[in-house]
């Protein structure tokens, strides 16, 4: 039989020999080997029964779903709080407040999380799929939630400006919902809603934080050659006509069903195969955890015409969104470097559907430097997962309780780093207890050259994305003057609705389920056979020979790809790359660049220049607090590494000089204290001393111990991080010693009022009267600061920023990292 399957002899015998065997095989009697394949083939029988009526469960389950009047996946109860139908330009958006389970304590003066799930072909509820997932985490650390979701059909004329809107009014109303919050929420978007998130903080910023974007493409012209050849996809379809056409078919709407069956063919091996293999192999097990994947991917959504073709034209397509050219409707430029609040960017060199290039590469489009994300005010902080895929980012367990678990217990954390470019680490913490977090965060300070390493950016390929988006414009134009008024003209929302039933991925559903009159007695057969059900041993030799011609198929279909990816990547490089095909589509010469970064506004360069001048008028300005803090960024400037350790010791110091000062002012006033050092090193050393003139010596000598707990707190100090925290000892102590003086004169004095035939001027305090008083040093004019010093060439690391927001729930440790 093996010899029959095209094993050849001897590999057969050595698999058959080298399997242990529960019934004790003697391999001289073919009998045993009929015995195997006669309990294989019982085996294999009875998994396919099971396997068609999983099967017939998954359509079952898909025409309930869709006919919910909300389908989602949701783990959790939620309360819808806002409708997007109410609004003035009404959406098929709504706001949900998510009823925490028992057990789960929210602390309402903790920011409030917001999660946006992708409208990208799928229905909502990917974000809180698992009770370990974005939504998990954040209650878990007790802050209250919410969640945007949306329904199958949009509104008559919805367009993405209007869902823009509508996200900014549900953001709106979850802050006025939270006055008490210690800090503006949180909110997470997700693959599709990350970029459309991006554009409503950028057009609104005022009532946004920390923004985390997952899995979300903004460059998409973005890739690695060899890789990600699903940005080809435009070119090889000759542009978004075939947006126009899909969506005319529809009756105005555009299938989701053809986005997920774009998603699918990027991994021929899992559609076709492997993804069906292990239900069938794991028949017993299995079938509980596919069904409730397949609840998410098979709810398909629609969109209105304006907005996918908005979608293809401007961002697919044109990728206009990462250098600021678009524009809305009420003449409000859609530019990212206006955000306000941090930006956390969570990719994965796994995933092949929003790789990390394409979710970076944005920053290299707007930004010449580290000093110009600097000058804008702005916080990046990005993080890279080895390996998992596109949807691990926001359904795996295992990256819930580690990355999203991390970013959402050190949110005030990254709030308050100071502005630049950070790549945040998750390490194996050195000092873990039980009942705590085993990881460490921190963020290492990045450049440019870090980012050009991942995203390889590359003028020779913006050239051929350029042409594909002018060649675009010409095909779409062409149908909208040809062939779009007739099929408009003949098309009934009778047809449209045929048209998506007959989808392919649509109709698996139709024909697999009990909706076919051929099943209808499979339900009775299957309850049959799982009664008696007899699995194969795990050691039967045919079972291996199964998983190996498996394995097999899966390595010819992954072959498949290979080629076809090659095939379409070579194609349009060639076809798209051609220099007379660029010429002749207006591209000018091969020397001028397609893309340029967005200028400046002349009201943003005059604005600067003000702030430079208020930061240099107001070097002397602020006491101890703004000191330690100017003294605290100063020594960071040496250092590349900042972790939750260091978060913890200023949250001390905080409590101790912070002025009650919330967290939004906290944040203001440590950026402007970097922003005084930046400006000016040497005068904003040589200002210190006249910040602490009013500080008592105890004080001063409690914020030096403070400020140099937090530098070491991190695992210690470089060389030059050592040598910067020496300067400013120094400085401190000439001016604690300077406080010394009238500290003592003034007890002096009053010890003469006691007894004035002692001369004040040589009275010790508490000494016997005749003593005389000790010179102690004078107070130094100014602080001994190099004069050809000045800041290093590598980025300020981030300055041990404070934590204003309530401490964690017990037993949860904060993380962080080694210097």
């Amino acid at each position: 039989m093996l010899l029959a399957c095209g094993m050849d002899p001897a590999h057969a015998r050595h698999l058959m020999k080298s399997s242990a065997n529960l019934h004790a095989i003697h391999w001289d009697a073919p009998w045993t080997l009929w015995q195997l394949a006669a309990e294989y083939a019982m085996d294999a029988w009875q998994r396919q029964i099971l396997f068609l009526d999983v099967l017939r469960q998954r359509g079952n389950q898909y025409h309930e779903h869709m006919a919910e009047k909300a389908p989602n996946v949701l783990h959790f109860s939620a309360q819808v709080v806002l409708d997007g139908n109410s609004l003035p330009r009404p959406v098929n958006y709504m706001l949900s407040r998510i009823v925490p389970a028992e057990g789960i304590k929210i602390d309402r003066r903790k920011r409030p999380f917001i999660i946006i799930d992708p409208r990208a072909g799928h229905g909502p509820g990917i974000g809180g799929f698992k009770a370990d997932s974005e939504i998990g985490v954040a209650l878990k650390a007790g802050h209250p939630c919410y969640f945007v979701g949306f329904l199958p059909r949009p509104e008559p004329g919805q367009t993405v400006e209007d869902v823009m809107r509508a996200e900014i009014a549900f953001v709106s109303h979850v802050v006025g919902l939270h006055p008490e919050a210690e800090g503006l929420p949180v909110v997470i978007g997700n693959c599709q809603a990350g970029w459309q998130l991006l554009m409503a903080a950028a057009t609104h910023a005022e009532n946004f934080g920390p923004l985390l974007v997952a899995g979300t493409p903004v460059s998409f012209w973005a890739g690695e050659r060899g890789r990600n050849v699903m940005r080809y996809s435009g070119g090889m379809l000759g542009g978004t006509w075939l947006t126009a056409w899909a969506s005319d078919i529809g009756n105005g709407l555009f299938d989701g069903a053809w986005l997920v069956q774009n998603f699918e063919n990027l991994n021929p091996a899992n559609t076709l195969w492997t993804k069906q293999y292990n239900v069938y192999s794991k028949v017993d097990t299995e079938p509980p955890r596919f069904l409730e994947f397949e609840k998410y991917w098979g709810g398909y959504v629609l969109l209105n015409e304006p907005e996918i073709q908005y979608i293809t034209d401007n961002l697919f397509v044109g990728n206009r969104l990462a250098t600021a050219e678009l524009v809305t409707q009420d003449g409000l430029r859609i530019d990212l470097r206006n955000i306000r609040s941090p930006i956390i960017v969570f990719c994965s060199k796994g995933d092949n559907i929003s790789p990390p290039p394409q979710a970076l590469g944005w920053i290299l489009d707007l930004y010449e430097s580290v000093d110009d994300i600097r000058a804008h005010g702005q916080t990046i902080v990005y993080a890279q997962h080895d390996s998992i895929g596109h949807l691990g980012i926001f359904v795996s367990g295992k990256v819930a309780r580690k990355e999203h678990e991390e970013f959402a217990s050190n949110i005030d954390f990254i709030d308050v780093l100071p502005p630049g470019l950070y790549e945040a680490e998750i390490v194996d913490h050195p000092e873990s207890k039980p009942q705590s977090s085993p990881y460490l965060l921190r963020f290492a300070a990045r450049d440019m050259e870090d980012l050009i390493a991942i995203v390889q950016p590359s003028q020779r390929d913006d050239r051929s994305f350029a042409a594909v988006s002018r060649l675009s414009e010409i095909n779409l134009t062409l149908y909208r003057n040809l062939m779009q008024p007739w099929l408009r003209a003949v098309m009934t929302e009778e047809a449209a609705e045929t048209i998506r039933l007959m989808h392919p991925l649509r109709l698996k559903h139709q024909l697999l389920s009990d909706a076919n009159p051929l099943f209808a007695g499979l339900p009775e057969i299957a309850a049959h056979v799982r009664d008696g059900r007899r699995p194969a041993s795990p050691d039967n030799p045919f079972l291996a020979l199964e998983q190996k011609v498996s394995d097999q198929i899966e390595t010819l279909l992954d072959q498949w790809r290979d080629a076809r990816d090659n095939i379409v990547e070579l194609t349009f490089l060639s076809v798209f790359g051609n220099s007379v095909l660029q010429a002749l589509l207006g591209l000018g010469t091969p020397e001028a660049p397609v893309r340029r970064r967005p200028s400046q506004d002349p009201e943003r360069r005059a604005f600067v220049a003000r702030q430079v001048t208020e930061l240099r008028n107001a070097v002397a300005e602020g006491g101890l607090f703004e000191a330690l803090l100017r003294a605290l960024v100063f020594v960071g400037f040496r250092e590349n590494l900042a972790d939750e350790r260091t978060f913890n010791m200023l949250r001390r110091l905080h409590d101790v000089h912070g002025k009650n000062l919330a967290l939004q002012p906290f944040k203001e006033a440590l950026r402007r204290q970097l922003f005084l050092v930046m400006l000016d090193e040497g005068a904003a050393l040589k200002a210190l001393p006249g910040l602490l003139h009013e500080a008592s010596v105890s004080e001063i000598e409690a914020g030096l111990s403070g400020l140099a707990a937090i530098a070491e707190a991190s695992g210690g100090l470089s060389s030059g991080g050592k040598a910067r925290l020496r300067q400013i000892e120094d400085l401190f102590r000439k001016a604690s010693s300077a406080a010394a003086l009238p500290e003592l004169t003034g007890a002096a004095v009053s010890d003469t009022a006691a007894a004035p035939s002692v001369p004040a001027a040589t009275a010790t305090p508490g000494a016997p009267s005749g003593s005389s008083m000790p010179s102690g040093p004078a107070p130094s004019a100014e602080p001994s600061v190099p004069v050809a010093f000045s800041p290093p060439a590598m980025p300020p690391a981030p300055a041990p920023p404070a934590k204003v927001a309530p401490s964690r729930p017990s037993g949860r440790k904060g993380s962080g990292g080694t210097a």
